[in-house]
C-alpha cells in the first residue's frame, strides 16, 4: 500500500499530519484497506492535529472519505497549505477550523472530471453522477466560504486558481501564513489595514498605435515652432518704427458717441489737414509694399526659388517634413515594425 499521508510530532510535541503528492495514487474508492489504515492512525490519539497540505488533488471519493474522517475527529483541525492544494485536496482543505495558506501557495477548485464509455444512457448517467459529485463538492465549499451555491459553481466551471490573499478574499482560507501582526495596524490577516479607499493605476496599457502618434505629433510641434518664429519676426518687420514696444497691440478707446470732434473751424481745419497727411502715408506705405513684393516675385523667376522655405505643409508631398529632418517612409517603416 502506497501512503499519501504521514503522522509525525514536531519538536513542540504538536501532533502533523502531512499529506503531500496525489490523493489515493493507487486506489481509495471499493478499497477498505486504505481508508481504514487512515482511520486507525488519526484516532490512535485525540486533540489537535496539524494538516499540512501539499497536493495536486486525485480520487474526489478518497478527498470525500478524508474530509469527512477529519471533521468528525476530536480536536481542534487547523490546515495549513504550504504549496498546493488543488482539485481534490482543496476539498480537504475545507475540512479546517483554520485554513492558513503560505504567501506562495495556491488553492484551485474546478468540475469533478471522469472517464466514461459505453451507449448514449451510460453518457447520460455519467453526467448525472458528475452533477451529483459537484453538488456534493459545493456543500464543502460553501460550509467553509459562505459563497452562493451560483457562485461557487461558476468558480469550479471557470477552474479557478486563487493565491492566498485571493483565497482569504473569498473565504477559502482565513490567514496568510508568516503575516507579521505585531507591526502597524492590522486587518483580520495581519499586515498592513485596508483603509478601502482605491488607489488610482498610474499605469496606461501601451499602444503601438498611440506611440506612433506621439511621434508625429513631436515631429509636428518641431516643424512649427520655426514656421512661429518666421511668423512673428515679419509682423515685427511690418510694424511702424515710431511705435513704442509698450504700445504695440493697445487699441485706443473710443470716443462716447455724440462727442465733438473739433469745437470750432479752426480744429475742422486741423483735423482735415491730418487726416489728408495720414492718407498720404498710406498711399506710400502702399507703394512700398507693392514694390517689395514686385521685387521678390522678380527674384523668385530669376533665382528659381524663394530665399526662405515654406514652413508647412509639415510633411509634403515627397514624404518629409518642411526641414526635411525625417523621412516619412522611414517614419512609416518604424511603426509598422513596432506592430
Amino acid at each position: 500500500m502506497k501512503k499519501f499521508w504521514n503522522f509525525i510530532r514536531n519538536d513542540e510535541g504538536e501532533r502533523i499530519l502531512r499529506l503531500e503528492g496525489p490523493v489515493d495514487e493507487d486506489n481509495f474508492w471499493g478499497d477498505e484497506v486504505t481508508p481504514s489504515a487512515f482511520r486507525e492512525e488519526l484516532e490512535a490519539e485525540e486533540g489537535d492535529v496539524t494538516v499540512w497540505i501539499n497536493s495536486p488533488g486525485g480520487n474526489v471519493f478518497a478527498a470525500a472519505e478524508i474530509y469527512t474522517m477529519l471533521c468528525d475527529h476530536k480536536g481542534k483541525i487547523t490546515v495549513k497549505i504550504d504549496a498546493i492544494a488543488a482539485s481534490a485536496a482543496s476539498v480537504i482543505a475545507m475540512a479546517g477550523d483554520r485554513v492558513l495558506m503560505s504567501p506562495v501557495a495556491m488553492l484551485m477548485i474546478h468540475d469533478p472530471m471522469t472517464i466514461a464509455m459505453g451507449n448514449a444512457k451510460d453518457m447520460e448517467k455519467a453526467i448525472t453522477t458528475l452533477n451529483e459529485v459537484k453538488a456534493s463538492i459545493i456543500n464543502a465549499y460553501q460550509k467553509k466560504t459562505g459563497l452562493s451555491r451560483n457562485k461557487i459553481s461558476q468558480l469550479m466551471e471557470d477552474e479557478t486558481w486563487m493565491n492566498a490573499k485571493r483565497a482569504v478574499e473569498l473565504g477559502f482560507a482565513d490567514e496568510v501564513l508568516f503575516t507579521k501582526k505585531d507591526g502597524p495596524e492590522t486587518g483580520e490577516s495581519g499586515g498592513e489595514k485596508d483603509d478601502g479607499k482605491e488607489i488610482e493605476a498610474t499605469w496606461k496599457p501601451y499602444s503601438t498605435k498611440a506611440m506612433g502618434q506621439r511621434v508625429l505629433n513631436r515631429l509636428v510641434s518641431a516643424a512649427e515652432i520655426p514656421a512661429v518664429a518666421d511668423e512673428e519676426s515679419v509682423e515685427a518687420k511690418d510694424k511702424p518704427a515710431d511705435v513704442e514696444p509698450s504700445e504695440a497691440g493697445v487699441i485706443p478707446e473710443a470716443e462716447p458717441a455724440g462727442t465733438p470732434v473739433a469745437q470750432d473751424e479752426t480744429d475742422l481745419a486741423e483735423s482735415a489737414e491730418q487726416a489728408e497727411e495720414t492718407e498720404q502715408t498710406d498711399e506710400t506705405v502702399v507703394d512700398e509694399v507693392v514694390a517689395e513684393e514686385s521685387a521678390a516675385d522678380e527674384d523668385i523667376a530669376d533665382n528659381g526659388a524663394a530665399d526662405t522655405e515654406p514652413a508647412k505643409p509639415v510633411i509634403g508631398m515627397d514624404g518629409k517634413t518642411g526641414d526635411g529632418a525625417m523621412p516619412y517612409e522611414i517614419l512609416k517603416k518604424q511603426l509598422d515594425f513596432l506592430r
